[in-house]
């Protein structure tokens, strides 16, 4: 099988060396991404470009594909099963859930018409508990500046054939119950949740960040959902 890895907000494709391994021994194909307008200047890329690059990439692919994506890249994923259904396999979110149609991914502050790592310190404890010194020394450096529009602009969701692509949510810190008891207070997000034909709740037991801190079991999930 393609998978396709979308990493989330001011990543790029190095953020899945640790966790590409596994994957490979298993014998799959494996596209790590560095989404278009990463570390680069102001520019009109927004959310949906990034869902036409994935798309763009699914059609050059001849087999089944997964997509896995982390944070925000959780969002041009889903963007990308909407626009090819027909062509996904299964769906991966990395600790986030599917978008809501309308909706961004968040509003951060932006500097010339793009987002910059605001730094490990900005994030709660809860998504960077298990992120060490070294680590943080290590990643930061790596971490690159995001289109704007990314961030805010609201993903377009429109064809419903989307709902048929079965999708795994790896959370870092909740299981199936947890996560679905969040999600009634959730509204929009609640709705497209429970509009997914098959959908299942994974708890990693990390942080935000697993492909940092737990590579390898973040793989071996990885490998175990597109499986099924």
């Amino acid at each position: 099988m393609d998978i396709i890895l979308i990493p989330g907000l001011w990543l790029d494709a190095s953020a899945w060396d640790d966790v590409i391994p596994s994957l490979q021994a298993a014998g799959h194909r494996v596209h790590p991404l560095t989404m278009p307008g990463v570390g680069e200047p102001e520019s009109a890329i927004g959310m949906a470009e990034w869902v036409s690059h994935l798309a763009d990439l699914v059609d050059s692919l001849e087999g089944p594909v997964a997509l896995v994506g982390h944070s925000g890249g959780g969002n041009a994923a889903w963007g990308a099963a909407d626009a090819r259904p027909d062509r996904i396999a299964h769906v991966v979110f990395v600790d986030t859930v599917p978008p809501a149609p309308g909706r961004g991914i968040s509003d951060f502050e932006t500097v010339d018409g793009v987002v910059p790592f605001p730094g490990w310190d900005f994030f709660p404890e809860d998504d960077v508990f298990d992120i060490d010194a070294e680590t943080r020394g290590r990643t930061a450096p790596k971490m690159q500046s995001v289109p704007a529009r990314v961030t805010s602009d609201p993903i377009a969701l429109t064809e419903d054939r989307r709902f048929t692509v079965p999708v795994t949510l790896l959370m870092g810190a909740y299981d199936q119950e947890t996560l679905e008891s969040e999600l009634a207070d959730w509204g929009p997000y609640r709705d497209e949740y429970q509009s997914i034909e098959d959908a299942r709740v994974v708890r990693i037991d990390s942080g935000h960040w697993p492909q940092f801190t737990v590579p390898d079991r973040l793989g071996e999930l990885i490998l175990a959902a597109v499986a099924r």
